[in-house]
This record gives C-alpha cells, sequence and structure tokens, in this order.
C-alpha cells in the first residue's frame, strides 16, 4: 500500500497544470489562509460523519463515504443499493442539500452518484454611489448558487484492500461582474462571475489482518487552477480546497472478544488542507443492538470548530441521523440526514 501512495502522489505532481498545494499562499501566524475557493466542497457532508468530527474516511461504508473517502462504498457487501439525503444548515442563514446514490454490481464493483447544492439565501448586491447619502446604492437580490455534481466507483482488489474514485463537475456562479470602460461611466455591463471544474477524489482502504483494524489515505478536490476576469480584460485563478487525509480505524470491542450486537468503532485521521495548517479528526461510534448509535468527535487544530456529536437509528432498511457541531463565534451546525437500503 505505502508503494501505491507514493506512486498516485507522484502522478499528481507531475501532471501538467496540477499542484497539491495553491499556486500562491497566504501566511498569517503561521496558517495558510485565502489559498482555495469553491470552499462549499469542503463542508462536511452528512450527520454520522460530522457527528464523529468528520472522522470517518476510513469507517464510512455505504452512500456517505462518497463524499470522504470512495474506497469506503466497495465496503457495501450485504446491500443492493443505498441512498443518503442530507440536509446542512450552514453559517449565515445558508444550507447545503446533498444526496448520494450507490448500486452495487457484484463482481464488477459498485458505483455510486452524487450531488450537492448550496443555498446562501437572499442577498442584496450594491454598487458604489458616492453622491449617496450611504456611499452605495442597492442593485437587488444577487443570483447565487453552487452545486456539484459526479460519479463514483470502488472496487474490491482482495479481500483486504479497496480503491475508489470521484469524478465531479463542480459550478459557482456569485453574482455579475460591473465592468465599465472609463471614469466617465458612459458604457457599463455586467458580465456573470461565474467559473466550473473537473475535480477528483481518490482513496484507498486497507485491512493488515489484525481484527478489524485498518489504515488508508484519501485525497478529495484534485483540480487545476480554475480561472475567473476580476477587471476587464484581467484574469487570475484560485484552487479548490485539496485536502489530503491519512488514517486508522478500528472496532475496539473487537480487543474483548465476540460482540456480535454492539460496537464501538474509532477512526483517528491526519489531515493536511490546501489552504491551512495541518489538522487532526478523532471521533467514535457506539453501536447498541446494531440498532441505536451513538456519536463524538473533536476536530483539532481549527479556528471555531471542535467539539461534534450525534445519534442515529438504523433499521434493516431505514437510517435517521442527527448531528450537532461547535462552530465557535457562529454558535453551532445542525445536521440530517436520511438513508434507504435495499
Amino acid at each position: 500500500m505505502r508503494k501505491l501512495i507514493i506512486i498516485l502522489l507522484h502522478l499528481m505532481l507531475l501532471i501538467p497544470g496540477y499542484s497539491l498545494y495553491g499556486q500562491e499562499e497566504i501566511i498569517e501566524g503561521g496558517k495558510k489562509i485565502g489559498a482555495a475557493g469553491f470552499k462549499f466542497m469542503d463542508i462536511a457532508i452528512g450527520a454520522r460523519a460530522a457527528g464523529m468530527g468528520e472522522a470517518f474516511a476510513f469507517i464510512g461504508d455505504d452512500a456517505e463515504a462518497i463524499f470522504y473517502n470512495p474506497a469506503g462504498i466497495a465496503q457495501m457487501d450485504d446491500k443492493n443499493f443505498d441512498l443518503t439525503v442530507c440536509k446542512v444548515d450552514w453559517i449565515v442563514e445558508t444550507s447545503i442539500n446533498a444526496v448520494g446514490l450507490v448500486a452495487n454490481l457484484g463482481t464488477f464493483g459498485n458505483v455510486g452518484f452524487s450531488l450537492l447544492y448550496t443555498d446562501y439565501g437572499d442577498v442584496i448586491g450594491t454598487v458604489v454611489e458616492p453622491d449617496s447619502a450611504s456611499g452605495y446604492r442597492e442593485t437587488g437580490l444577487l443570483e447565487l448558487g453552487s452545486y456539484a455534481t459526479g460519479v463514483s466507483y470502488a472496487r474490491k482488489l482482495t479481500d483486504k484492500f479497496m480503491i475508489g474514485a470521484n469524478f465531479r463537475y463542480s459550478y459557482e456562479h456569485l453574482g455579475d461582474n460591473l465592468f465599465a470602460n472609463n471614469a466617465a461611466r458612459d458604457s457599463i455591463w455586467t458580465e456573470k462571475n461565474e467559473t466550473q471544474t473537473i475535480a477528483y477524489d481518490i482513496g484507498t482502504i486497507f485491512y493488515p489482518g489484525f481484527e478489524s483494524f485498518r489504515l488508508g489515505m484519501s485525497i478529495v478536490n484534485f483540480s487545476t487552477a480554475v480561472q475567473y476576469e476580476y477587471e476587464e480584460g484581467r484574469t487570475n485563478s484560485f484552487n479548490l480546497p485539496l485536502t489530503f487525509k491519512m488514517g486508522a480505524a478500528m472496532d475496539i470491542l473487537d480487543l474483548l472478544g465476540e460482540h456480535p450486537h454492539h460496537s464501538l468503532l474509532v477512526d483517528f485521521e491526519l489531515v493536511h488542507p490546501r489552504d491551512y495548517s495541518q489538522r487532526y479528526h478523532l471521533g467514535g461510534e457506539l453501536s447498541i443492538l446494531e440498532v441505536i448509535k451513538l456519536r463524538a468527535g473533536y476536530k483539532f487544530g481549527y479556528d471555531e470548530e471542535g467539539l461534534a456529536f450525534g445519534a442515529g437509528i438504523n433499521t434493516a432498511n431505514v437510517k435517521l441521523d442527527y448531528a450537532y457541531s461547535e462552530f465557535g463565534i457562529f454558535d453551532f451546525v445542525n445536521r440530517v440526514s436520511l438513508g434507504l437500503s435495499f
């Protein structure tokens, strides 16, 4: 597995136009900031994962795994289809809705589909108006929107090693740009402030043979730089919030012997994002009688986020999950997920 990780990293560094790091990094207080756009793709999707502090990349075994480590959907052995729908009540009156679907195709592997959409709420646009009392004037509601949709594929190469990948089209529209051909503004026009790109995710999970212990890696939001026009005839670029994770997970109750109706999954991850310093995720999920799920986690190295917890109820075909995440000066974030499988 070590050789595979090294090969994947070298391939990414060699492809023209791609980089594991931003083209330009801003360092403030020893932390990288402002080095990525399309940040809606960096928000935790799924109440189960969020309730564990996003320590989920090597535990996920259903459609929710698409958003963290696509290799996880290869672990969906006992179901033909799995569907997850999630709503995230994000900060400053924005929200994110997401859906993921996975189909088990047997020896061919597992394939998936995903879609996430951001609702920015009502945002009023303004332009500078020096002659007015306020110094600006309102231009009405801005047309804002962003979404990402894609397909996934994962397969078990052996009974111990699995690999998966996502291919996602991502789009963002953040209002219009106002242009004028001279200071007198005798000619003014607008152009849509929209960008799009193709992003790739890849991940692996490996079981070395000790109980349920597993380790792996994932790279999400891998893409070329996105170009945009900020003045007439002048362009700039930004990178997506590329994130590299590696870590391990295990059902701790394996150390105590047989436990057919209970489990205590623990996941620890080292997280290296493009636009921030190194972080760590630690989380756990206690399953009681395979029906009641209690979760908690902590995200180390964040300015605002930290503690998270959640709960869920699983039946044979239905899953309902809730997560609460602390968010510092923004108070907290709620997430609700519904899952169906058969």
